[in-house]
């Protein structure tokens, strides 16, 4: 009996019987892989030649589609900008970067998740000029902030990043600065444009940081923060992934600021719409130091999708 069970043990640390136990993990590298696969195989137009699970989803700006519609039909070219985030833990992996659709520019977001080396969930957001959101692939180019590792001091776990991460939305809704932790820095872009923390903006709110935009109270334009989900939480770089949507009631033709000033909504925030939103949060030492959105209108209170109804 007891040289059956030695032969097992051997068997065991010699890697027999725990092979699909390995092959099911995904570390950084393994997950960045799967974007690059899926990239390849949308410059293909071929989306099955990506490894895919019983049961794979496709959606596209919040819409479910069948795999091979949508960005799928055009000729597809990549670009230059490529930003990878990935979260082995919840094996999920996310992607910001440039294509163009027969020709035309087209920022892509992109997030996986991969389940046992198959990929069951596949969620794009496409922002393209063609059809009318304000969007400037020109000017995405890398910001070596968001590849960098976090020296451990500078790291908080999981739940900490994505507490942090909905506080902006919090804050937001709240229109205040007081429930947000933002470093004095912190700077925001959207669509390839800044939109915080921007020393030669003609604006004086885009010249703003982001806490002191949001002390303003100019946020309260934005009357609710709906269906916030973190599925990629890379907590070696400090990134939180957020997808949610903006609704915009349009009820009101002005909002009180904090200092009790009466400011006028203008157009479009004075009507009922939506925007779906992709938003990468940099997260140093427990404070939001960078934030790079994806932001697409949509049909106000659209579902954006997932989880599955």
């Amino acid at each position: 009996m007891q040289t059956k069970l030695f032969a097992v043990a051997t068997l065991l640390v010699a890697g027999v019987g725990i092979a699909p136990a390995a092959e099911s993990t995904c570390d950084r590298a393994c997950l960045e892989g799967f974007v690059d696969t899926y990239l390849s195989a949308l410059v293909a137009q071929d989306p099955y030649q990506l490894p895919l699970a019983p049961n794979a989803r496709y959606t596209e700006n919040g819409q479910e589609l069948k795999l091979g519609d949508g960005m799928w039909g055009p000729t597809i070219k990549l670009g230059t900008y490529k930003l990878y985030f990935a979260d082995p833990q919840a094996g999920q992996v996310g992607f910001f970067g440039t294509i163009e659709e027969h020709g035309h520019p087209v920022i892509l977001g992109l997030r996986l998740k991969v389940d046992n080396r198959k990929i069951s969930e596949m969620e794009v957001v496409a922002l393209r000029k063609t059809s009318g959101v304000f969007s400037e692939p020109q000017n995405l180019v890398d910001k070596p902030i968001f590849h960098q590792a976090l020296a451990p001091s500078e790291r908080r776990p999981r739940a900490e990043l994505i507490r942090v991460a909905n506080s902006y939305f919090e804050g937001m809704e709240a229109g205040t600065d007081k429930n947000t932790p933002f470093d004095k820095d912190c700077q925001r872009i959207e669509n390839g444009v800044i939109t915080s923390n921007d020393p030669t903006s003609k604006s004086e709110i885009t010249r703003m940081s982001c806490g002191a935009q949001f002390a303003t109270g100019f946020t309260k334009v934005i009357t609710r923060v709906q269906e916030r989900r973190f599925p990629v939480v890379d907590e070696e770089r400090g990134l939180v992934l957020a997808i949610v949507r903006f609704d915009h009631s349009g009820k009101n033709k002005t909002i009180t600021w904090a200092d009790g000033a009466e400011h006028k909504v203008n157009p479009p925030f004075d009507q009922p719409y939506s925007f779906f939103i992709a938003e990468l949060f940099k997260i140093v030492d427990g404070k939001i130091n960078r934030i790079e959105a994806l932001v697409t209108p949509v049909p106000y209170g659209m579902w954006t999708g997932w989880p599955k109804k």
